[in-house]
């Protein structure tokens, strides 16, 4: 364990230090904060004087995703039919991102402000979601999953859980990892006829346009093959050695201020001040699996051409060369929303 250890923490400081970036000092307390012993609803929402009731859907491979319902604003009576939105967050990221600045300022608030039936989704392995019907978080096999299941199963699942609950066509929102999960669930025919209508923000449709130079040093130095041959299958940055690999980052001869912008890019309009409460909630875990299936995807293009999933549009992984995919989705609007400084 000492050595992997090490050996993680060496890959992490050659990235780190090679691109001469450090991180908040905030990450240093990752530890410490209090792990999640009540739902979303409990923690962020229903103290703000919001209406939020937790669901849980199991998937059709065993996990148990945890989905928040807001069916209206605040102080508002439930007196007439909403139209349901669905929002999916992105990678190391849960449903509390949706809710993580001010009323004013937060989409999860504003949508169920101006009238709609807010539904948030949590992928497996967040700390929201509840875990597998078998499978222990602390067994390899739990972790053994990519974006391409978060589609097949996750969204497409509680896509499906929602439309069934309100009997009514879903708005679609997701970002970044959301975005991708989305054009592969909407290759199926029968979920785009759940879908009135998708904002992708941030949309991932290839991955050639990255500029981070840490991500593509992450990349270039094949640095999700290195985490699975040492037999890392989760990455969470709160776990003893996540930790412990921020800590040797951000020691003292380090200036540790700027490991957001370095793997996101310039943010015109982050809201530094609110660092420390993002990090009471994120980042969640996630699969080294999935680092690895992001890192090998090429993504070449989105057509409108309606074939189904099963024609050569959804194709399997791993395979020893980057995987190549096209998404044909036709039936419900779709708008893709991105700035430049989109990774």
């Amino acid at each position: 364990m000492e050595m992997e250890r090490a050996a993680v923490a060496f890959v992490f400081l050659f990235l780190f230090l090679g691109e001469g970036c450090c991180c908040s000092t905030e990450w240093r307390n990752l530890s410490r904060r209090s792990h999640q012993s009540e739902g979303l609803c409990a923690q962020l929402i229903r103290p703000l004087g919001y209406p939020c009731f937790e669901h849980v859907v199991e998937t059709r491979d065993g996990y148990l995703l945890a989905v928040q319902r807001i069916p209206y604003g605040k102080g508002e009576i439930r007196t007439k039919s909403r139209s349901p939105v669905f929002l999916q967050h992105g990678l190391f990221q849960g449903g509390d991102t949706w809710f993580a600045n001010s009323e004013e300022e937060s989409l999860g608030f504003i949508l169920a402000n101006h009238g709609f039936d807010v539904w948030v989704g949590n992928v497996r392995g967040t700390h929201w979601s509840h875990g597998h019907v078998s499978l222990s978080e602390k067994e390899k096999e739990f972790w053994d999953w990519s974006w391409q299941e978060l589609a097949q199963y996750d969204l497409v699942d509680m896509i499906n859980y929602v439309y069934s609950a309100t009997s009514s066509k879903v708005f679609f929102v997701g970002h970044s990892q959301g975005t991708i999960m989305a054009l592969a669930a909407f290759t199926q025919p029968e979920i785009v006829e759940m879908v009135e209508a998708a904002a992708l923000l941030c949309p991932i449709s290839y991955l050639g346009h990255i500029s981070s130079r840490l991500v593509l040093r992450a990349v270039s130095m094949h640095l999700d093959q290195i985490l699975l041959t040492l037999g890392i299958h989760q990455l969470n940055f709160r776990s003893d050695t996540g930790v412990q690999i921020i800590d040797s980052l951000c020691d003292d001869h380090l200036e540790c201020s700027n490991l957001l912008s370095s793997i996101t890019g310039k943010n015109c309009c982050f809201n530094n001040s609110r660092v420390d409460f993002y990090l009471e909630y994120e980042p969640h875990p996630s699969s080294t699996k999935n680092l690895n299936h992001l890192f090998q995807s090429e993504i070449k293009q989105v057509s409108v051409s309606n074939q189904p999933v099963n024609n050569a549009n959804f194709m399997f992984w791993p395979s020893p060369s980057p995987l190549k995919a096209s998404y044909d989705v036709e039936g419900s609007p779709c708008c893709l929303f991105c700035n430049v400084y989109c990774w």
